[in-house]
Formats: structure tokens, C-alpha cells, sequence
């Protein structure tokens, strides 16, 4: 009789450890697919990634949360853009505006660079978005020269506004 009380008592331990544990699993999981992180620049990440984690962020622009993408491109912007553009909710606004929403969830994108040097590059951005249009930009990336954590970390200067190149169709 001990002998099943205890089992039992071993039993209900076990199945709250397991709850409590399942609990936590389940809090972690959708913890990081509701709140994923942002990438943030880094002295490791070079120009033309700059520009392709920018672009691949805007191509899947809410996931895995609403305008995660241009939170993204927000974080590469240099100091000197974010301060013209910003503050976030105006950017954002930018972004969804009539100059670059295409953009926004498009579909295919080319990256050619045109220039590289020591700190500045330039590349020739085109875009197909989602009503089947290609668009082309010139985008800038400098290194960073301002003191601070992002020191000699590449970020994006200048994006052109879009020429229209015709349909896909």
C-alpha cells in the first residue's frame, strides 16, 4: 500500500514537471516566431549583403510580424539616413508610399554592383513586384565612420528613386 502511495505521489511529480516543462517549450516557440529578431549590423557583414538583407526582408515584408521587413532595412540605414527618413513610423510611411511600395513584398530582385571601394559602394537594384513590373534603383552603402557600435559596420546611405522598366508580361 506505501509502495502505490508513493508511486502515485511519483506519478502526479512527474506529470507537473512535464506541464511545466511543455509550458515552457511552448512559450519559447512561439516566444521566437512571434518576436523574431532583427538582424543588426556588424563589421562582419559586408556591402553587398547590406543590401540583400534589406531587399529579402522587404520581399517577405510582414513575417513573421506586421512590417518586420522595413524594421529590417530600418536597422541597416546609416544614422545620417534614419535622421532624413525617420523617425521609424515615418519611414515605414515612406516605404508604403507611392516612391517605393513596390518594394514591399516583391517577388524577384537582381543586385549589380557598379562601384567598390574602401568605403563606399554602389549597386544597381532591380526589382520585380507583385503586379508583375520591374523597377530598377541605384542603392548606396558606406562604411560607417561615426563613433559608436556601429563603427566601420557597411550601411545604406541612398536609395534612387525607381525607374520604371516595364512589365514581365
Amino acid at each position: 500500500m506505501k509502495k502505490e502511495k508513493n508511486f502515485l505521489k511519483m506519478s502526479e511529480i512527474q506529470l507537473k514537471v512535464y506541464k511545466l516543462f511543455s509550458l515552457i517549450l511552448l512559450n519559447l516557440f512561439f516566444t521566437n516566431l512571434v518576436f523574431a529578431d532583427v538582424l543588426k549590423p556588424s563589421i562582419n557583414i559586408d556591402p553587398k549583403q547590406v543590401v540583400l538583407i534589406q531587399l529579402n526582408a522587404l520581399m517577405k515584408n510582414d513575417s513573421p510580424y506586421k512590417d518586420r521587413g522595413i524594421e529590417q532595412t530600418w536597422e541597416f540605414a546609416h544614422p545620417n539616413n534614419q535622421r532624413i527618413t525617420g523617425p521609424l513610423n515615418r519611414f515605414k510611411n515612406m516605404l508604403k508610399g507611392a516612391s517605393y511600395s513596390m518594394l514591399i513584398d516583391h517577388t524577384e530582385n537582381t543586385v549589380t554592383e557598379l562601384y567598390k571601394s574602401n568605403t563606399s559602394a554602389t549597386y544597381e537594384v532591380v526589382v520585380l513586384d507583385k503586379e508583375k513590373k520591374y523597377f530598377k534603383f541605384k542603392w548606396k552603402v558606406e562604411k560607417n565612420n561615426l563613433d559608436g557600435k556601429l563603427l566601420n559596420c557597411w550601411l545604406t546611405t541612398a536609395v534612387s528613386q525607381p525607374i520604371p522598366m516595364g512589365s514581365s508580361i
